[in-house]
């Protein structure tokens, strides 16, 4: 295996994030003081532990690492576009992943951070008036305090852009279905690695302690200026089903990595092996259906780990009807993604 890769699709943990590189001049990023990236969670383990990255995918993770640009992950449903971000944070121990799930309501602002004005608002009166009532009886007059980080939480991609010392990895998720503004409203974030919180800058009070997308109300970071200036670049994996074409703009900024179905009957039984161990060995007839079903119109291989289980556990008297019933068709017609 190539010297150069940092991520191998190995799938166990190791320190290969510390060869990487100092950045290209024009993606490099001094934001502080350095934190340190909290540890991984137990969400998508099952998935990382079990993923199987094509040699394509595995290239172009490292590519987007080295070049610091985020990752745009194409394919059919059902081929681990997003399982790939989980798979690399695992292996790389670069902690939980940041998962910003995207509809076409969904605003720049969303990712960045969320601020509570009314909860402040209301908050603000009752310690006024509980300071006053306590002023009152210690014969002087006291203001309320004015905690504005206690209202303020960043979002998945403005907890990413802290001044980690490894870069965090940030799960964008079908990101095509945005409003037609997302990806180049993107660009400058993506360009600049920093984002100001205008809240906090209009304040005379230089600093203030946050919420990030990780932790609870008590676990909070500082933010200078109102300004939030990455270190280490995150790894973005952006994952797209193909609904929507993107910007020149916006590609070029991209490395892209194109995931497609199982080739062969081999290939899905090695799937369900590392998901369900020896019961990929008793469903080569489940295996062997699905493949042959999966020529005329679009299924997805976790439809195929759905039915070799519950064929397993269920009585039925045809377990290949049973199997046909809970796998339909996601799009008719020949699959030509």
């Amino acid at each position: 295996m190539p010297d150069w890769l940092l991520y191998r699709g190995t799938r166990a943990p190791h320190d290969g994030i510390e060869r990487l590189p100092p950045p290209p001049p024009w993606r490099s990023f001094d934001g502080g003081p350095t934190l340190d990236i909290p540890p991984a969670g137990p969400a998508g383990r099952h998935q990382a532990t079990t993923y199987r990255p094509s040699d394509d995918a595995v290239q172009q993770v490292n590519a987007a690492l080295y070049l610091r640009r985020p990752l745009l992950v194409t394919g059919p449903p059902g081929t681990g576009k997003s399982t790939l971000a989980y798979a690399v944070a695992h292996e790389l121990g670069l902690g939980s992943v940041l998962h910003w799930p995207i509809t076409s309501r969904v605003t720049l602002r969303d990712g960045l951070y969320q601020y509570d004005p009314l909860t402040r608002l209301y908050a603000a009166g009752r310690e006024g008036t509980a300071d006053r009532r306590e002023g009152s009886a210690n014969g002087r007059e006291e203001a309320p305090s004015d905690d504005i980080g206690r209202y303020i939480r960043l979002g998945p991609l403005g907890t990413a852009l802290l001044p980690y010392a490894r870069p965090r990895v940030l799960l964008i998720d079908e990101i095509d279905k945005s409003d037609i503004d997302l990806p180049n409203d993107l660009l400058t974030i993506f360009e600049k690695g920093e984002y100001e919180i205008p809240e906090l800058a209009r304040r005379a009070e230089p600093t203030a302690e946050v919420m990030t997308a990780d932790g609870s109300a008590a676990e909070r970071v500082t933010v200078t200026g109102g300004t939030v200036r990455c270190g280490a670049f995150p790894l973005v994996v952006m994952t797209s089903n193909g609904e929507r074409e993107f910007p020149p703009a916006f590609l070029r900024r991209c490395i892209t990595v194109r995931l497609s179905q199982p080739a062969d009957r081999a290939e899905l039984a090695a799937i369900v092996r590392e998901h369900l161990g020896d019961l990929a060995d008793r469903s080569d007839d489940l295996i062997g259906q699905f493949f042959e079903r999966a020529k005329e119109g679009t299924l997805a291989t976790d439809q195929l780990l759905n039915a070799v289980y519950l064929c397993r556990y269920a009585d039925a008297a045809d377990r290949r009807d049973l199997a046909d019933r809970i796998t339909p068709y996601l799009a008719s017609g020949p699959d030509d993604d």
